[in-house]
């Protein structure tokens, strides 16, 4: 009907898929005559927005969180699709000189060396949780604590680099959360030894009331056509060899 409003689906994300869900948001709401209201953060709090009970008809995390969803029957195994695998990155602001990182002598001597470390958290977030393993594993924690800021999630911690005015800065998050914030660059991956590449899924939950749209989602979501778009945000990269995969 003229002036109705349109239907809306509910997406719980994880901050991961932020530029990817943008960049098919104008078609699938045309095409669908509905709109998108997405929340993003990192993966841990939005398991806990789910279990929670709030709204959602469809909900991307890592596979490992999707897998255990699935298990205790919160989201319908059946509708379990994967979008794709994302790297833990390193980003630091743009016009800031670039730092070769190719070793874990090179992550030591810039962790060492900057003025601030910006983080998601490390207690819910994907690359949060992987970076305070790096660090352990370098034993640095306890020296650099001090200059470590988190952030609910790796898109806020990024912007928070973006305008630290602080001259050596360095941040870690997903891939795709460092290319699609302005005012930081993407260094690349982790070194070898400290990879995490992450495969993020899409599924819908038992308390879904759009199944039907949230199926036809996930169905433009795992389409080859978006192969280029994929790539262009960071989702869907390959793993490197040596790399260690959260699945």
């Amino acid at each position: 009907m003229t002036g109705q409003s349109p239907v809306k689906l509910m997406l719980l994300s994880g901050g991961a898929a932020f530029a990817l869900i943008e960049g098919i948001r104008n078609k699938f709401e045309a095409d669908n005559s509905c709109r998108i209201e997405g929340e993003f953060a990192a993966v841990g709090f939005t398991k806990d927005k789910l279990l929670a009970g709030a709204a959602c008809d469809a909900i991307i995390v890592s596979r490992k969180l999707i897998d255990q969803l699935s298990g205790s029957r919160v989201v319908d195994s059946n509708t379990v699709r994967d979008l794709g695998r994302v790297s833990t990155g390193i980003a630091v602001k743009t016009g800031q000189e670039k730092i070769r990182i190719g070793s874990a002598e090179d992550l030591e001597r810039a962790l060492s060396g900057a003025d601030k470390i910006f983080v998601p958290n490390m207690g819910k977030s994907t690359a949060g949780l992987h970076m305070k393993t790096v660090f352990d594993k370098l034993d640095l924690f306890d020296r650099i604590r001090p200059k470590i800021s988190e952030y609910s999630g790796g898109a806020a911690a990024m912007e928070a680099l973006a305008i630290e005015p602080a001259g050596r800065c360095i941040g870690f998050t997903q891939v795709t959360e460092i290319l699609c914030t302005r005012g930081v660059d993407l260094i690349g991956k982790l070194p070898s030894g400290f990879e995490l590449d992450t495969t993020y899924s899409i599924a819908i939950p038992a308390v879904s009331r759009q199944t039907r749209l949230a199926g036809k989602l996930i169905d433009l979501l795992t389409d080859s056509s978006l192969r280029e778009l994929k790539a262009a945000t960071g989702f869907g990269a390959e793993i490197a060899p040596g790399a260690r995969a959260a699945t």
